[in-house]
């Protein structure tokens, strides 16, 4: 990959954040800890430093993260000196009463937009910057960079605003506030050659390293408190990684011994199976799982 591609693709998104910047009062950056956040907060750097962010982090935490990524998050935070909002999905199940899901990987992954979208009204943020790339799902791939979504937080695939060139069009009317993607062109295997490039530290799960795991239906997840496992489910130790970070509920693990940023990105370069397709749980509850939580006011 030639260094002139990865810059255009960095002078674009950085284009996009300053826009969002100047089209938007009250923006907010919505950051999991994942590899893609990561690159989003170092484009923030390049596009804004010496001076600060002109808007916060917000984590949108379900309580079942993986440890590392916590740790990871608070001292990027620190390292930053920028300020960061927490929506804990904890606090918005037992102030509205909500039902967590059933089964034996029971996911907040649906609760986690409740939380979202209170955050959004509470904080009165008319634009939320995301990590989404199009390659990563299909319903993301229908996305615009710059995605409206109504008073209700919901999103309408069949009215989306055309975007011509470089041309974003930020306006909405009361109680609407708008996504914007701008990693959105970027592909998995332009993020990693991205980190590599600029040297960026990231959380120790995406690196090879032993865990104890529960073999199930072709996939391994973490053994953790927030699944349920019984006598017939096999436990095996692994050397795994993670290609992507969402909850210990949700996320399989793949064997690897990668242990370095090359190593990820010749195992990525072979790899005949998608990023989510091969480690999110979540996505494989139907066809249309991810548009039905994105139309719902999801990431």
């Amino acid at each position: 990959m030639s260094l002139a591609y990865l810059n255009e693709l960095e002078s674009e998104a950085i284009h996009i954040l300053r826009e969002v910047a100047g089209q938007f009062e009250r923006p907010a950056l919505l950051f999991s800890g994942g590899k893609d956040s990561i690159t989003l907060v170092r484009l923030a750097e390049k596009a804004f430093r010496p001076g600060r962010f002109p808007f916060p982090l917000v984590h949108i935490d379900t309580g079942h993260n993986f440890p590392e990524a916590i740790q990871y998050r608070d001292k990027l935070i620190q390292d930053l000196g920028e300020k960061l909002i927490v929506g804990s999905v904890e606090d918005t199940i037992k102030r509205k009463g909500l039902s967590e899901s059933k089964g034996k990987f029971a996911s907040r992954n649906a609760l986690q937009t409740h939380t979202l979208l209170e955050v959004i009204e509470a904080h009165g943020f008319d634009a939320c910057i995301g990590g989404a790339r199009r390659d990563e799902e299909k319903a993301r791939a229908k996305e615009r960079i710059f995605s409206v979504r109504n008073e209700f937080g919901q999103w309408d695939p069949k009215l989306q605003r055309p975007e011509l060139w470089n041309i974003y069009n930020g306006r909405i009317n009361k109680g609407e506030n708008v996504r914007v993607f701008p990693i959105s062109n970027w592909t998995e295997l332009d993020v990693w050659n991205y980190i590599r490039q600029e040297n960026i530290d990231l959380p120790s799960i995406y690196f090879s390293h032993q865990r104890s795991c529960i073999s199930y239906q072709n996939q391994l997840v973490a053994v953790s408190s927030f699944i349920n496992i019984d006598e017939n489910d096999l436990i095996v130790s692994k050397r795994v990684r993670y290609r992507t970070v969402g909850d210990m509920t949700c996320t399989a693990a793949i064997e690897s011994e990668a242990n370095t940023i090359d190593e990820i990105i010749n195992e990525i370069i072979t790899t005949k199976t998608s990023e989510r397709g091969e480690t999110r749980i979540d996505d494989k509850v139907s066809e249309a799982a991810m548009e039905d939580r994105k139309k719902n006011g999801y990431f």
